[in-house]
């Protein structure tokens, strides 16, 4: 019997989309994984009780390939199983900057192809991933790459001409937040306080303010003027943000990230 889904690539991504899948309720006997490396296959089969396969095997046995490669490596990827890909079967590609034209082309004619930008997160649990269809997407497969992704976190979907924009905004979006973190630890220090309890106050300030963020609903405005007093020490602190341009900086990157991932995909 033909497994579901095979997730060709079982780097970082690869296998935090496999065990999401687990979790959500999936067989392991319906899924398959790809990985050349003896020892590590090994090691994926004995943690999740999956078939660990080669690139060409998946392609033949799966009716989904979820593509999780760099996208470097995704034209050499396109010409090794394109062989033996057949037109009912959906194709979904995780490889930032990989456009659902450039998959198309190296495939037979009509195949699905979804392209999806995730995000980190997802090893929690607390994925962003934005789908956007092919030319030969409909409603279905969008909602087969939705549940997939829904394994690991939140979906959405976009026109595939926001797919820069989204990976500069929630693909590489941790990074900017982890930025944040390494600055208020670095300043707790910086002030006296213990590595260890800078990190605690810090990381829980941030959990706990994006749960406020998304259970309450309000604006960031308005939860931001809620806890700055006239005159007092946010107040303050937030005027100094404003004085080294930190929003205008913030902008600049977040261009900087959707030009960047731009230029990768012309590459």
């Amino acid at each position: 019997m033909s497994a579901q889904v095979a997730v060709l690539g079982a780097g970082v991504m690869g296998e935090t989309l496999l065990s999401g899948l687990i979790r959500a309720g999936r067989r392991p006997q319906d899924l398959l994984i790809t990985e050349r490396r003896p020892e590590r296959a090994t090691e994926l089969r004995e943690r999740y009780g999956v078939e660990v396969v080669t690139n060409v095997e998946a392609a033949k046995q799966a009716d989904t390939l979820v593509l999780v490669v760099k996208p470097q490596d995704m034209p050499d990827l396109l010409a090794e199983i394109a062989p033996a890909i057949r037109v009912e079967q959906t194709v979904v590609s995780l490889a930032a900057g990989i456009s659902t034209r450039f998959v198309e082309s190296r495939l037979p004619e009509g195949v699905a192809v979804v392209r999806v930008m995730p995000n980190t997160p997802a090893l929690v649990d607390e994925g962003m991933a934005a789908i956007s269809r092919g030319a030969h997407c409909d409603e279905s497969h969008l909602e087969l790459a939705e549940s997939l992704l829904a394994a690991t976190g939140r979906v959405i979907r976009v026109p595939e001409k926001q797919q820069d924009a989204v990976t500069a905004i929630s693909g590489s979006g941790p990074a900017y937040l982890f930025f944040v973190v390494e600055a208020m630890i670095e300043a707790g220090v910086h002030m006296g306080l213990p590595r260890g309890t800078a990190t605690d106050l810090v990381v829980q300030t941030v959990v706990g303010s994006a749960k406020l963020l998304r259970e309450t609903g309000e604006h960031p405005t308005v939860l931001r003027e809620r806890v700055t007093s006239p005159g007092g020490t946010t107040a303050a602190a937030v005027r100094e943000l404003e004085d080294h341009k930190v929003r205008a900086a913030f902008l600049s990157a977040i261009e900087a990230a959707r030009n960047r991932s731009r230029d990768l995909a012309a590459e």
